[in-house]
């Protein structure tokens, strides 16, 4: 076996249990719903960056975090994506532990058509016909859902823009995904510390005040937000984005799965039009990913 391809397959297993792990975070905030999202945000801020800064430590990376903070641009930039991935957060832990999982799953199967418009928006990139056919598609799936149900999808809608937008907003600042989340967390931790003081001096803080196990729980945040995150990262140096691409969709996969076969939430025909929709968006937009990358592959003439 070729050294390229144990690496590919390396990557390959790398990116899909990243995704898996992320496709089953929804189960975790299940488990731990009682807390409240705020709560549950806070833990999972505070346990991010304990085990981020310990990763880091014992990568030896210390001086890349420290490069970047010395870069205002960038930090201006970080400071958005933290705002951005903050919202993001609690909006996906709310509709979780409200069950809402079929509309935050349908947030992820809209993203990365939302990246693709704010790439023509924001960067000039070009959008080919397929392109442009998904985006309208994944459009018209929100007027029907809107207009059927007679309200706005703002859980989907919100989860889609702020991920796209958190993610253009690392695109631009340019820097590796565990120093930019650890310094994201960092940025977080004053208010996620506090809020949690503020509830421990009301009495109403739930860690350390229900259950030994309910506080094991709350402390796994850290590694089942930053496991991920560190397989995510050793996946995108080993596959092409074509593939990574592709594999970004197990996740909201699992997500519509899970809220149907396990939590049983309801799904009428007005949303499966809305699904139907965007599955064919996806595969529509996944089609015109493949053939750009191989178009990008082949050797100038």
């Amino acid at each position: 076996m070729t050294t390229a391809s144990s690496e590919s397959r390396s990557g390959v297993v790398a990116g899909v249990s990243a995704y898996l792990l992320w496709g089953i975070l929804a189960v975790y905030f299940k488990i731990v719903r009682e807390v409240g999202p705020l709560e549950i945000l806070a833990h999972r801020i505070v346990w991010a960056f304990a085990v981020l800064l310990i990763t880091i430590a014992i990568l030896r990376r210390g001086h890349l975090v420290i490069a970047i903070l010395r870069q205002r641009r960038v930090m201006t930039l970080l400071a958005a994506s933290t705002a951005l991935i903050a919202v993001n957060w609690f909006i996906y832990i709310w509709s979780v532990t409200h069950d809402r999982m079929i509309e935050s799953s349908l947030g992820y199967f809209i993203n990365p058509l939302v990246s693709v418009l704010l790439g023509f928006l924001v960067l000039g990139e070009r959008l080919r016909g397929r392109e442009i056919l998904s985006v309208a598609l994944a459009a018209v799936a929100v007027v029907w859902l809107t207009a059927s149900a007679g309200a706005f999808p703002w859980i989907s809608t919100a989860l889609a823009l702020t991920f796209a937008m958190y993610g253009l907003m690392r695109k631009l600042a340019s820097v590796t995904a565990i120093e930019g989340l650890a310094i994201e967390t960092a940025l977080l931790l004053p208010l996620a510390a506090g809020y949690m003081i503020y509830r421990a001096q009301a009495g109403t803080l739930a860690f350390g005040h229900v259950s030994p196990a309910l506080d094991a729980w709350l402390l796994a945040a850290g590694p089942l937000t930053a496991t991920p995150l560190l397989l995510f990262a050793a996946a995108v140096r080993r596959l092409r984005l074509a593939t990574v691409g592709l594999l970004q969709y197990i996740s909201p996969s699992m997500q519509f799965a899970l809220a149907i076969a396990v939590y049983h939430e309801p799904f009428d025909q007005k949303r499966l039009v809305a699904f139907v929709l965007i599955w064919i968006a996806i595969a529509i937009y996944s089609t015109a990913g493949i053939g750009r990358s191989r178009e990008d592959e082949k050797p100038p003439a």
